[in-house]
């Protein structure tokens, strides 16, 4: 079948279609397949609008085209979508009209349902899998694409002019009643002029804020769980009575807005702030329209939450080992009504759930998630930075029911081959019932046509179900739920992210049980130092010191923005070694100086978590790996546990032999290297000073402090000055002991191995490499440090294999 450029049939099209349709006769075929317009042949007919003698929308025509427009997906026609040029210097040339099979268009319509602008690559592979042209795929989602376009503007148009018939029956309705105007006090005839000007004005006004109220009162009404009731209208003649019943006043402002919102329960509901600063573009926006967008968008995200965490089968599958659940996305697409459209592209989501109880009620883990400082303390691990950029609502009755809040967080895994996860989202809590808590987060990048500029992931709605159970004990059902951009994901940990492992519901809620289990044993009468060599006092500040160092070392390796790192690049690094550097300027806590971190992570792929983490936690083992300790054992000198498993614990180590001086460092990582690659050239020499050790010491103490999950594990150590340890060990305030980090992070490989259960370590090294911050780095020390870690990887590789043997 041929169409002319009109959009018609030509006179060519009898015989075509003759032999396209077998034995039909062209009245049998005029029959049964009627010309149809397509929408793409004529700009008039792109709505598949006509109108009549009086502008009327022809209804009828409308209907018609609507039959049509349902088969352009499913049909190709050559001569559409061609080249112009060609038909018009052949215009008797006949073209073929191709039907495609009801499993053709079943795959095309599947591919345009997750990618409506395929790729050459997506088109070439369909083509080949359906038998088709790559030029019949091409035109076919063009066809589906338009056909898209003309039923969401035919849409469009219904409903304009539905309000169009609307506004003319209103408009027909004033006239009406400007004719015959009554009077509201005598009920007789009045006159225009017996109302003034400003009191017209005023009856708008009084309209116009009595819709707002009830708008402010049904969504209100949604956060507290039950109706809010509005005031009745009063006459502008008499003045309104109190408002002593009503729950919620308005502070209206000349510009029509709302201030906020004042309870008498809890006045402090809606904090009264001129403007909510929006975090995708830095500008202030009317508060009363920004805030409708989110509180609607937080709602949503809510229910959401809710129905993921109550359904199971076949909506969530659970995993061989019967831990976590990870989500079934053909059945969430059916299933749950999402707030989220499209995919940004390169894009891919991760979702999963996790069930288990933990020794904290959840008031208290409410009241921790709502303060970003103490959510960021509690899952340091995962959360490089968080901050409060809004409070939107408080709360109702000085409780967390209700909160609202604008926050921005830096999320990580601890490897400087995975780019730190910024987040602009909101956190909205709520309660359900007594001794049940709903947490959701969500990204603020739904209320926005697309991704803000520069974020690399977009937070579906994820969260918590928590509801107390006896003996303190809370139940969580954990959701996880996220868009990211992969192509930043080295891909050693690509399957690490896939399978939830880093991100997910499980590293989250193992984190939680391990924190909350530490805190636990520490408030308990009976735990005491082992060695019995500290105070109660110093356990407490020891313990203080022991996080302080975690926190610095996850900085460190991660590069977040707590810090202003720096990137060295440089052919003497490694590959997958990261070298940054900052200047310290001698803050508490910290030597002052250039400060030079080092970290690469590597695969372990016969080697457990657990079998990683016990040898390099012992220290009877740490002179396997540890070129500092330069063969010699070490010793624990005090030990405080922090859980049931012994690898949670702060311990206080001291060795035994003579440590070589800094500015011979050098030398050590010389003779380290060259026993492994004798190809390697000797180093240049110079002088790296590391806290706590100089030339004087004949032994030194280390800090180390070690914790295990399900999750994953860390081993973070570093050398302290022996007169300051002695203080904090008595009490003494820890903030001000100078320290530098190093250590390790192992985490799964996510099944990324062949040969089984496999791990994925992190090394880390912090280095004052000179005490004067206007110091200039040098090749050299870079050099060395690069020596540094790579001998402390290879010495690793080399002894584990023969650990436990």
């Amino acid at each position: 079948m041929i169409f002319s450029r009109s959009g018609g049939l030509s006179e060519d099209s009898s015989a075509a279609s003759m032999n396209a349709c077998g034995d039909l006769s062209p009245a049998d075929f005029v029959s049964h397949r009627p010309p149809k317009q397509h929408s793409f042949t004529s700009p008039a007919l792109s709505l598949g609008l006509q109108t009549d003698m009086e502008g009327h929308l022809n209804l009828s025509r409308m209907m018609a085209g609507d039959e049509n427009d349902s088969r352009s997906g499913s049909d190709n026609l050559e001569a559409v979508s061609g080249d112009d040029d060609d038909q018009e210097q052949n215009p008797r040339k006949k073209k073929r009209y191709h039907r495609h099979t009801p499993q053709q268009i079943q795959e095309l319509e599947a591919l345009f349902k997750e990618c409506p602008h395929p790729d050459d690559k997506q088109r070439l592979e369909l083509s080949k899998r359906l038998c088709l042209e790559t030029r019949q795929v091409k035109f076919w989602f063009q066809n589906r694409r338009t056909q898209m376009k003309t039923q969401i503007e035919r849409h469009e148009n219904a409903i304009l002019r539905q309000e169009n018939d609307k506004l003319r029956a209103e408009n027909m309705a004033i006239r009406e009643a400007t004719r015959n105007p009554i009077c509201n006090n005598c009920g007789g005839v009045a006159m225009l002029g017996d109302i003034s000007i400003e009191e017209q004005n005023l009856r708008v006004e009084n309209a116009r804020l009595k819709e707002e109220l009830e708008r402010v009162c049904a969504l209100a009404g949604k956060f507290l769980g039950r109706s809010m009731t509005s005031f009745p209208a009063h006459n502008v003649d008499v003045a309104p009575p109190p408002f002593p019943s009503s729950l919620l006043e308005l502070g209206v402002g000349s510009n029509g807005g709302f201030a906020g919102l004042i309870s008498p329960a809890a006045p402090d509901l809606f904090p009264p702030a001129p403007a909510i600063i929006n975090p995708l573009d830095g500008a202030a926006v009317a508060t009363s329209a920004d805030r409708s967008m989110l509180l609607d968008l937080a709602l949503a995200a809510m229910d959401e939450l809710v129905a993921m965490a109550h359904m199971d089968l076949p909506l969530w599958i659970r995993s061989t080992d019967g831990g976590s659940e990870t989500l079934n996305y053909e059945q969430y697409h059916h299933s749950v009504r999402r707030i989220a459209g499209m995919s940004p592209a390169g894009f891919v989501a991760e979702a999963s759930r996790q069930t288990g109880m933990a020794i904290i009620n959840s008031l208290a883990l409410v009241e921790t998630l709502m303060d970003c400082d103490r959510w960021a303390n509690m899952f340091s691990a995962i959360v490089a930075k968080a901050s409060t950029v809004e409070v939107i609502c408080n709360g109702v009755g000085g409780t967390k029911n209700g909160s609202l809040q604008l926050m921005h967080a830096e999320l990580q895994v601890l490897s400087p081959l995975v780019a730190i996860r910024e987040l602009n989202f909101l956190r909205f809590c709520k309660q359900h019932a007594e001794g049940t808590w709903v947490v959701v987060d969500v990204s603020v990048d739904f209320i926005r046509e697309s991704v803000s500029s520069g974020s690399n992931c977009r937070l579906m709605p994820s969260g918590f179900v928590v509801q107390d159970i006896p003996n303190g004990y809370c139940k969580l059902v954990w959701v996880e739920h996220a868009e990211y951009d992969e192509a930043q994901v080295h891909h050693l940990y690509r399957p690490l992210l896939r399978s939830g492992l880093a991100f997910g519901a499980g590293r989250w809620l193992a984190t939680l049980q391990r924190q909350c289990e530490c805190l636990a044993i520490l408030l308990s009468a009976s735990n005491v130092d082992e060695s019995g060599t500290i105070t109660p006092i110093g356990r407490r500040s020891m313990l203080k010191l022991a996080q302080r160092m975690t926190e610095a070392f996850c900085t460190g390796v991660c590069a977040s923005s707590a810090h202003e790192w720096t990137k060295l690049e440089s052919h003497s690094i490694g590959p997958n070694v990261h070298v940054m550097t900052r200047k310290s300027v001698g803050d508490p806590g910290e030597p002052a100086g250039v400060v030079l971190s080092a970290a690469t992570s590597v695969p372990l792929p016969l080697i457990s978590p657990k079998r990683l983490f016990d040898f390099l936690r012992e220290a009877s083992f740490r002179s396997k790996w540890d070129i500092l300790s330069n063969g010699g054992p070490m010793y624990e000198m005090a030990h405080i546990a922090k859980g049931q498993d012994a690898g949670n614990a702060v311990s206080l180590l001291r060795a035994s032999v003579r440590i070589y001086s800094i500015n011979q460092l050098h030398l050590l990582t010389d003779q380290s290297i060259h026993k492994h690659n004798s190809n390697l050239k000797p180093k240049f020499r110079f002088e790296i000073k590391l806290q706590a050790v100089n030339s004087n010491q004949t032994s030194m103490l280390i800090l180390q402090q070690t914790c295990i999950d399900a999750s994953g594990a860390m081993v973070v150590y570093a050398p302290v000055d022996v007169p300051a340890m002695h203080l904090v060990m008595n009490g003494g305030d820890s903030a001000y002991v100078a320290l530098l980090p190093s250590g390790f992070a192992i985490l799964p490989d996510g099944g990324g191995s062949s040969h089984g259960e496999g791990s994925l370590l992190t090394v880390g090294f912090q280095i004052l490499v000179n005490n004067q911050p206007t110091a200039k780095l040098t090749v050299e020390s870079v050099e060395t440090v690069n020596n540094l870690i790579s001998c402390t990887v290879q010495k690793i590789k080399a002894a584990v294999f023969h650990y436990g043997d």
